[in-house]
């Protein structure tokens, strides 16, 4: 099984988490964000992804370092899960629609950390207490850490809550497909015999 189990403690925040690749979208997540929470579950969920995190952090001052943190961690969780790459099919795309918004996504698993962040929110944004510019910071914590070239484009949408949720649920799917094993493929993905 592709699974890990890791943790990270800093004076900011302190975070453990389990992911399974090859998991069936069971998910339990408490990062102490819970807009972060819904769209970790999203992602899991679509992605088919067997999903734990625990995370604490200084949420007195602000939600960033919890965010921040939350999206290095997961991002060397999903590195460390697919080991060696060998039959992994590299590549995924997906184009989530929710309601009114949209969101496409499409990731190469290269080994070159590179995030493409196209998505503007609307002026009158509302969501609690929760800053939507934070999903931007996850994104590229995710992307670095996880060796990920990341490509995030949103093109309309009135509602926020909406396009980030059309993001997380396009995240998921395009990550499923791009960890997927492939049995044809032999060995590493790329022509250069390293990723």
């Amino acid at each position: 099984m592709r699974k890990v189990n890791l943790k990270r403690k800093t004076r900011e925040t302190d975070i453990e988490i389990t992911i399974n690749l090859d998991g069936e979208g069971k998910y339990s997540i408490n990062t102490s964000v819970p807009f972060l929470d819904h769209m970790l579950s999203l992602m899991s969920k679509h992605g088919l992804f067997d999903l734990k995190i625990k995370a604490k952090g200084d949420t007195e001052i602000d939600d960033h370092h919890t965010v921040e943190d939350v999206g290095i961690v997961l991002g060397k969780a999903v590195k460390q899960a697919l080991g060696d790459m060998k039959s992994i099919t590299r590549y995924g795309q997906a184009s989530v629609p929710m309601d009114e918004a949209i969101a496409n996504v499409s990731i190469d698993i290269s080994g070159r950390p590179f995030l493409v962040y196209k998505v503007e929110f609307p002026k009158k944004s509302k969501l609690k207490d929760f800053d939507p510019d934070l999903i931007e910071d996850f994104m590229q914590a995710f992307a670095s850490n996880g060796g990920l070239t990341l490509h995030i484009n949103s093109p309309y949408g009135r509602n926020t809550h909406h396009i980030i949720e059309a993001i997380f649920k396009a995240l998921g799917r395009a990550l499923k497909q791009a960890v997927s094993i492939d049995p044809r493929i032999k060995g590493v993905p790329s022509t250069k015999k390293v990723l």
